[in-house]
């Protein structure tokens, strides 16, 4: 297929190979979802190895996430302008890069900026990924594709600990790094051979005023949200950065609407679909996010699972939203329901899985894959549902400024859930703690502190996280109802009189 064949855009002229195509995005997909969460079993192997600091392991973490945030809108417009497979190539190149710098680097330092690299890379790739996605798939198919994609996503968050454990369990940290260089390579190959370039007629000149103000404004309002449990949420930094932040924001919205030719049209939210969708993405991410947060949380300190078998003992809630979506059901369901209906049941089904696993009826595995099972099917349904709704909203040609939304959305969405019920977590666990540990910062440190007590501490904890997962779960089922209200409303309003 030459790189600039057309884009089909009716089931007659549908362009050829585009399910290898979607497995070639997928792929790229699956190791940037990936890099979010494997080196969370990886701390105390980079702690030792490059004698890091707390602070620094912190930014190994968190530098890619905070990139990542910050340029996904800039990504997305940059595909719509310079070429959705253009900028996949390139994304694949500076994250094979960065993959590469980060699994030879010798220091702490170098690890982070190798991590900053790969997001860079990494935004390049959730935008052009869903962008190319919906430029290969007509109408008919495209629900069905977007729901893989998002299957995908979901596959790589809860994979991340059990790859990342069984991969340092024979060896060296930096091969967590470097195994995505070959599957980069393959991604390159195909994606060069298969995928066809689209680009937006009018894209106009880059607007680099928005580039600057959103990626700044972005990065500062992710960095206060991942710094405020850490800092405190009333530090002169994290006020400082969120103040910043959406001063920033503000004076990007207002540069767009003056600017010829805006990176992201201020018109999508005149638009009550584009607006419910995209209130459903941050309220459905935040619950969902901060709730499976917390569960990792109880697998791990509360029944004792080592990280990678904790994410093991996930993997039935990834594993049952990929077997949904790859057989139809889930896109048949979808269909037949309504996006609104669609995401109202699968989010009451998430949240009332997570209220299995918190408050079920036993302690035992199988009450917990009870509830993971349930909690797949609440995100085989509500997932490609409010990524499609927001696609739906955007014209085709802006595809990549979709995608960026959508993704930035999810990335502050996520961040917050994390922050936010993390708070819940560690309020309550020190108002449970017994007074000659209330100084203790953290269930490690508290359970170092405790002697002869340890098992007070534990029951503290474990208490903490049924509260923190009930607030989870309260928050699933309200974000997924009022996103689901928004959206019928908004598409009832669009419908002709």
């Amino acid at each position: 297929m030459s790189a600039t064949a057309p884009i089909a855009d009716a089931a007659h002229d549908r362009v050829p190979h585009r399910w290898l195509i979607l497995a070639v995005l997928c792929l790229a997909q699956l190791v940037v979802v990936l890099d979010n969460t494997v080196l969370t079993v990886a701390v105390p192997v980079l702690t030792t190895e490059l004698d890091a600091s707390t602070a620094d392991v912190q930014w190994m973490i968190n530098a890619y996430a905070l990139v990542l945030s910050g340029l996904l809108l800039s990504a997305g417009s940059a595909a719509d302008r310079y070429g959705r497979r253009r900028m996949l190539l390139l994304g694949l190149v500076l994250f094979g890069l960065g993959s590469a710098a980060a699994g030879l680097a010798r220091t702490a330092e170098q690890v982070i900026a190798a991590r900053a690299g790969m997001g860079v890379g990494g935004a390049l790739l959730v935008t052009a990924t869903l962008a190319v996605a919906m430029q290969v798939f007509d109408a008919a198919e495209r629900s069905r594709a977007i729901g893989v994609w998002a299957a995908t996503s979901a596959l790589g968050f809860a994979a991340g600990p059990p790859i990342g454990g069984f991969v340092l369990a024979h060896l060296p940290w930096g091969a967590i790094f470097l195994l995505n260089v070959p599957v980069v390579l393959v991604c390159l190959l195909a994606a060069r051979t298969l995928v066809p370039e689209s680009r937006n007629p009018a894209g106009g000149r880059l607007d680099l005023g928005g580039v600057a103000l959103s990626t700044a404004g972005l990065t500062a309002i992710v960095w206060a949200i991942i710094s405020g449990p850490e800092r405190g949420w009333a530090s002169a930094a994290v006020l400082g950065a969120g103040a910043a932040g959406v001063a920033l924001l503000a004076s990007f919205v207002v540069w767009e609407r003056r600017v010829a030719d805006p990176m992201l049209d201020m018109g999508f939210f005149r638009d009550r679909r584009f607006v419910g969708a995209v209130s459903g993405v941050v309220l459905i991410t935040f619950g969902a996010t901060g709730a499976l947060f917390l569960l990792t949380q109880q697998l791990q300190f509360v029944r004792g699972y080592p990280a990678w078998e904790a994410g093991l003992r996930m993997a039935p809630f990834a594993l049952s939203i990929v077997v949904l979506t790859a057989s139809g059901v889930a896109a048949t369901v979808i269909h037949r329901l309504g996006r609104p209906v669609a995401i109202a049941v699968g989010m009451t089904l998430l949240a009332g899985g997570l209220a299995l696993v918190t408050h079920g009826p036993s302690e035992g595995y199988g009450t917990m894959l009870a509830g993971l099972l349930v909690m797949g099917t609440g995100c085989a349904l509500a997932n490609p549902a409010v990524v499609e709704a927001v696609m739906s909203a955007i014209p085709t040609q802006k595809a990549g400024a979709g995608a960026g939304v959508d993704g930035t959305m999810t990335e502050v969405g996520g961040a917050l859930g994390v922050a936010v019920l993390g708070a819940v977590l560690h309020a309550r666990f020190a108002a449970l703690l017994p007074a000659a540990l209330a100084g203790a910062g953290s269930f490690p440190a508290a359970l170092a502190a405790a002697g002869p007590d340890r098992a007070v501490v534990t029951a503290a904890f474990a208490e903490a996280l049924r509260t923190g997962q009930t607030v989870g779960a309260v928050a699933v089922l309200a974000g997924g109802l009022v996103a689901a209200a928004l959206l019928h409303r908004a598409e009832a309003g669009t419908r002709p009189g």
